[in-house]
């Protein structure tokens, strides 16, 4: 099954191309905000699941005429794994496993916009995941058991703002800024994806593939990376745990941009850019960057406020 939100914030099933508002079967659930009916219904989908399936039989509408949301819009946590993958065999050996927070408030969805802030970062970038609701209270779960608290599954891009001031104080001001969280343009149920370790993810930019890789090369797999992140704490049924990127194909975002993630039997996540500042970089890949003789991660700052002096036009 296919869950979203669309328009005013209201529940719908996904079957084709169209939508079916299930709203009024699981509005008795206990919520403040509409936007949180979702957390209360993956909390108590044993007890609901039939009622929503029962209403989706009903008449739906294109989903082209209906504006997608993001299907969790107010996550308790967003916990994203940090150098998950081998990097298609680059890796000399498995990384240290590792992770790190982003804001609930970064979250946007299918059709919005990326927003690059005014500040002197050395290049954007979004990571494309595959990400993992959490269906139910894991604390301290054994990888055995690991996956019977996944909810579902969704696209989720990793936004970053990266080489900021002062040198190692970064994560916070790099990941959480406000838009740096797409995800979407629905949840799929895990029951729908029989192997999450083997589905391939590709991300667009502007048409052209920038990074395509596949789950089977995680470092950690996905019970691994449940089991570490629960022993630290408590994840609650809606948390998103984003599984990290191959980094090899990461690319400048820029003003105009049109992104689109598409992991196999998930869907396709559509995101637009936005730069006020309209600062440029050479559109390559960082592999790209590095097979030229580049120097560092990735390509540097050509146009902009912030770009090096020696960068600039002539």
């Amino acid at each position: 099954m296919k869950l979203c939100y669309f328009n005013d914030y209201r529940l719908g099933v996904v079957s084709g191309e169209t939508v079916v508002d299930v709203t009024d079967a699981v509005k008795d659930i206990p919520h403040i905000d509409k936007r949180d009916l979702i957390l209360g219904l993956i909390a108590r989908w044993e007890s609901y699941k039939s009622k929503v399936e029962k209403a989706a039989s009903g008449r739906g509408v294109p989903l082209g005429d209906v504006r997608l949301r993001p299907p969790v819009p107010r996550p308790g946590n967003i916990v994203c794994m940090a150098v998950n993958y081998m990097e298609d065999g680059t890796l000399a050996q498995k990384p240290q496993i590792n992770a790190f927070h982003k804001a609930a408030t970064a979250v946007i969805g299918d059709g919005d916009t990326m927003v690059l802030p005014d500040v002197p970062a050395t290049i954007f970038e979004g990571e494309a995941e595959l990400a993992l609701v959490i269906g139910k209270r894991a604390t301290h779960v054994p990888q055995a058991e690991a996956m019977n608290h996944i909810f579902g599954y969704t696209c989720f891009i990793d936004g970053s703002a990266r080489g900021l001031p002062p040198p190692g104080n970064v994560f916070f001001q790099m990941k959480s800024r406000d838009t740096f969280a797409p995800i979407g343009p629905w949840i799929v149920t895990a029951d729908e994806i029989a192997d999450p370790q083997n589905l391939g993810i590709t991300l667009t930019n502007n048409g052209q593939v920038m990074q395509k890789f596949n789950t089977d090369d995680m470092a950690h797999r996905i019970p691994r990376c449940i089991e570490w992140a629960s022993s630290i704490h408590t994840l609650e049924p809606g948390d998103i745990l984003a599984t990290g990127t191959n980094h090899r194909g990461l690319n400048a975002f820029m003003d105009g941009d049109k992104i689109e993630l598409t992991i196999e039997k998930v869907g396709t996540l559509h995101v637009g850019v936005k730069d006020e500042l309209k600062r440029t970089w050479a559109r390559t890949t960082r592999s790209q960057h590095k097979d030229k003789g580049g120097e560092g991660p990735h390509t540097p700052q050509l146009t902009g406020k912030y770009a090096p002096k020696q960068s600039q036009p002539l």
